[in-house]
């Protein structure tokens, strides 16, 4: 089980990445982007709600096995994040990339309450939740940017 915890909290891996982990983490979101945005908005609804569920208790266990809660390698919260930024978008790579840019500058600023759940909240629920919050403002500012530049 240990092993199955710290391979989906670093998304299979890139959490181990020597420098910017949290940025690398989130790659794991293009391909799954990818592959989720054809379906059904309730199947993506459903799959993404188990996910949001399994990276509460996977960072939270992550967090215990580490000894340190919000541990560089914990970046399954960086795939929830970056799902959200992307949420019922159809694929293209402008709308990954633009994506991934929005969710990395908000994720690293985390404005309110992002930044208040990052200080405060030191488990599972709080390291996946600040970047749930990140993701809500970059998915506001990725639209606003392909209607502002008629890129959608």
């Amino acid at each position: 089980m240990r092993g199955l915890i710290l391979f989906l909290s670093s998304n299979a891996g890139l959490g181990y990445a020597p420098f910017a982990s949290g940025t690398v983490g989130t790659l794991a979101g293009i391909p799954i982007f990818f592959l989720t945005s054809t379906w059904p908005w309730w199947l993506f609804l459903i799959t993404f709600t188990a996910l949001l569920f399994l990276s509460f208790w996977v960072a939270d266990a992550a967090g215990q096995i580490y000894g340190v809660a919000d541990d560089g390698r914990i970046v399954i919260d960086e795939l929830v994040g970056y799902l959200v930024t992307v949420a019922f978008l159809p694929w293209s790579w402008t709308v990954a990339l633009l994506g991934f840019f929005w969710f990395r500058l908000f994720d690293i600023l985390k404005p309110q309450p992002a930044g208040w759940l990052d200080k405060n909240l030191k488990h599972g629920v709080g390291v996946v939740l600040d970047d749930f919050v990140a993701g809500v403002y970059a998915a506001i500012a990725l639209r606003l940017t392909l209607w502002l530049f008629n890129l959608g």
